[in-house]
Formats: structure tokens, sequence, C-alpha cells
């Protein structure tokens, strides 16, 4: 049965923690959904770890639909959120109304998430008009880091930290049904997560918010680049990966595998039959003579 927006809306009135972690393909989210996990993000995060750029920014709408359909295909339990990309809502609530339905239409995502607040809250709204349940993101965003100067944790002065709180608060407001709080100082998330009646999903903000959200490679050791200061990684699986692959390597070259094990075999009697009638002429002429 799939996780509604109201249990989720429950598990921060119970003071239960939900867990999200981002995912990218089929195997994936059926493993994320047998662990147990609440929500699935389908990333913008998908541009660096999966498609080889160097940023979230290139990423485009038709790239992530295709890694949604193929998550909202294994998670029958968690809720599926399409990450909208940079540039496909920015530009008007048309235009993020559009994009939005492609997400919800063409791949069955549950909802949308969508960074910033300000100029984004009518964006927001309209998404909710068009019946399109959506996830704010504030703190450090990722699309818009050139901004505020870089991947840096925000909300670091009173003054911005209480910008980061009228702004979560303006998002609950504009119709959120929950709030990725992203590289924020602990104590600001506690007073934010404090503040508002929806959840907050915290990335590097600290363990005061109402649940928790992961880069799939971050956490399971898929990627060979060094970690942000708030990732724990739980696994080293891109290490095991390349040590079964030069082990299989090993074995080719060595003519180790396949082994017997391995193949198939074809009767005595129509292995002779399958030779004596696929002869070459030559040799079938040598063998009359």
């Amino acid at each position: 049965m799939k996780l509604s927006l109201t249990e989720i809306a429950d598990r921060k009135r119970l003071g239960e923690k939900l867990v999200m972690v981002t995912a990218y393909d089929h195997p994936g989210a059926r493993l994320a959904d047998a662990a147990g996990v609440d929500l699935i993000l389908v990333g913008d995060s998908a541009a660096d770890n999966v498609l080889g750029y160097s940023s979230t920014v290139p990423v485009t709408v038709d790239e992530l639909l295709v890694l949604v359909r193929a998550v909202t295909r294994g998670a029958e339990r968690a809720l599926v959120i399409g990450d909208m990309p940079f540039g496909s809502y920015q530009v008007s609530d048309e235009t993020a109304v559009a994009n939005a339905v492609r997400f919800v239409k063409e791949a069955a995502a549950d909802a949308v998430k969508v960074e910033g607040a300000g100029p984004i809250l009518s964006r927001v709204q309209a998404l909710l008009g068009a019946g399109i349940p959506v996830m704010g993101h504030l703190g450090l965003t990722p699309q818009s880091a050139t901004m505020l100067g870089g991947f840096k944790a925000q909300g670091r002065t009173a003054a911005k930290a209480r910008q980061l709180l009228a702004d979560a608060r303006a998002l609950e407001a504009a119709g959120c049904f929950a709030v990725v709080l992203e590289a924020v100082p602990a104590a600001v998330a506690r007073r934010i997560t404090e503040s508002l009646t929806i959840p907050t999903i915290g990335i590097g903000a600290g363990p005061g918010c109402d649940g928790q959200v992961l880069v799939w490679h971050d956490l399971l050791g898929l990627s060979d680049r060094k970690p942000a200061r708030f990732v724990k990684r739980y696994a080293n699986v891109g290490g095991e990966i390349k040590r079964a692959l030069e082990q299989y390597a090993t074995e080719v070259r060595a003519g180790a595998f396949p082994a017997d094990e391995h193949t198939y075999s074809i009767p005595t009697d129509e292995l002779e039959l399958f030779a004596k009638t696929t002869e070459e002429p030559e040799h079938a002429e040598q063998r009359d003579a």
C-alpha cells in the first residue's frame, strides 16, 4: 500500500522519523522499498551521479522522466518524488505546471520537489492548483549554488537564519507537504522544524529534523568523490564492485571463466550429427577418400 501524504503528516505529529533516499533506477527503488524507506526522491543529483554531468544544472526533464518511470515501477510502498530540474519551473507558473504534469502523467510520480521560496511560492500554489503535491527545498539549493556563494552551509548568521525560518513558513502556507533543509546549522534546523506543522527532511541539517535524506551513491559508497561533511557511508559498494570486476577480468584472461558449471551440454549423438552436417565440403571429401 502506497504511503499517503496524510500518513507522512501523522509521522511528525507522532514524533516518528521519516526516511528518504534518492534512487534513480528500478533495482534501486525495489531495494529501497524492501528496506522500508518512506520516500524516494528521484533527484536532479542524477545529473552528476548517474549521467556524467559536472553539476545538476544541465539535466533535462526528459532525462529525469526516464529515471522517474523506472523508480515508480519499482516502488510499491514508498512515496516517489520527482525533482524538477533547473529551468523547468523558474520561468513561469504555466511552465512549472506543464512540466510537473509530465512528471505525474508520464512517469507516475506521486509529488514533485522545487527549490527556494520568494517567487517560487506562486509556483507552489499553481502546482497545488493543478492537483500536484509539492515538497519544498531550502538552505543550500544546488540549482542556485552560484548565487549562494558555492556549496556552503546556509543560515549561519541571525539574519539569514531568520530568513530561512520565514521562507519555511511561507512554503508551508503555500501548501508544501514537507520541506528539505540542506546544509543548515542544526540549531537553526531544529527551530524551523519546531515552528512548522509539516515535516522537515534534513540533509546536513542535524538530528532535529523530522526525517533525513541521503544520496544513494553517497550512503552506499558508490561515488569516488570526497563525500560532504554530512554524509555517512553505510557501505563500500563501489569498492566491492571494483574488486568483483577485477577478479572477473583476471579469470577471463586466464581462461578460468567460464568453467564447466557455467556452460551447457549437448548429447553426444546430437553433437556428432551437428559436426557431420556442418562439415566443410573439402573436409567431407577428404573423409570419403
